[in-house]
């Protein structure tokens, strides 16, 4: 996670964004320390990464990269105002050991990256490329399943789908399961979540509206906006525990709690004895 210590919304990159409005760091500070401690208090390790001056939306940590088995899949942003996001990451995952891979295309990480089981579930279309799906599957060595996201609200996957059991990387496919809006994906995509996952949780557009299913889920907690009513009685119905967490400052530059968690799968490859040192780097082909 990273603190939202330079948050603003001083551009448009998304339609959540209004830079007209001034932001509430004291507010925004508030929330985000609220909802570190709740992922501290259900058990998590939370890292933090400084934040740098000029990079307003470090604190959307989840679109730094994609972290999967130890390896880290570099982000490279559409927008230039969020360039320089992906390379202070990689800096500090490099500098504690993680074996890193740079990216050659256009990808958002964990934005539109989200792992579920053996597989990977990719966005694609307002933010990712979708070769840089293929890019992914070389280097994570995963499945990766490309889903076309139609609904500029809903620009990240992480906004319109929530991996609810199996985001550890480990969980057997047939034991994954997932809430999304199928409005937010085109029909061939619909079709795909449709034939992987036949039970999933249908959303409200109401949940979504409120960025509802950019929700944190270790399996039995799910963290989420609390403005979500409909989506946390689901959860309840499911057998999951909702954990209502006021992001309301954050969303206004377009990110809930998923959008400032980047989930670390793995560990670094180096001993801890050369921590110290930077880590391996490959290069995508």
């Amino acid at each position: 996670m990273c603190p939202p210590t330079y948050f603003t919304v001083s551009y448009e990159i998304n339609p959540w964004m209004d830079p007209s409005v001034p932001v509430d760091p004291a507010r925004a500070t508030a929330q985000w320390e609220r909802l570190r401690d709740t992922l501290r208090d259900l058990g998590h390790h939370v890292e933090e990464i400084e934040p740098e001056p000029g990079l307003p939306d470090m604190v959307y940590a989840a679109n730094g990269a994609t972290v999967v088995d130890g390896v880290v899949y570099e982000a490279w942003f559409r927008y230039p105002e969020r360039a320089a996001e992906g390379p202070a990451y990689l800096r500090w995952f490099s500098d504690r050991g993680y074996v890193t891979a740079k990216a050659r295309h256009v990808n958002e990480g964990e934005g539109d990256l989200l792992t579920c089981g053996s597989r990977v579930l990719a966005g694609h279309g307002p933010r990712t490329d979708v070769a840089a799906h293929r890019e992914a599957a070389r280097l994570l060595g995963r499945e990766v399943v490309s889903l076309e996201l139609v609904d500029p609200r809903f620009y990240h996957l992480d906004t319109a789908l929530t991996v609810l059991r199996g985001n550890d990387g480990g969980t057997p496919d047939e034991d994954c399961d997932v809430a999304y809006l199928p409005s937010a994906f085109s029909d061939e995509s619909r079709e795909v979540l449709e034939h992987l996952f036949p039970d999933a949780l249908i959303a409200t557009d109401e949940d979504a509206e409120v960025l509802g299913l950019n929700a944190v889920s270790d399996g039995r907690h799910v963290v989420l906006n609390p403005a979500a009513t409909r989506y946390a009685a689901a959860l309840r119905e499911r057998g999951y525990e909702p954990v209502g967490v006021d992001t309301s400052e954050l969303l206004r530059g377009g990110g809930g709690a998923k959008c400032c968690t980047l989930e670390l799968r793995g560990e670094p490859r180096l001993p801890a004895a050369r921590r110290d040192t930077p880590g391996a780097t490959v290069r995508s082909a």
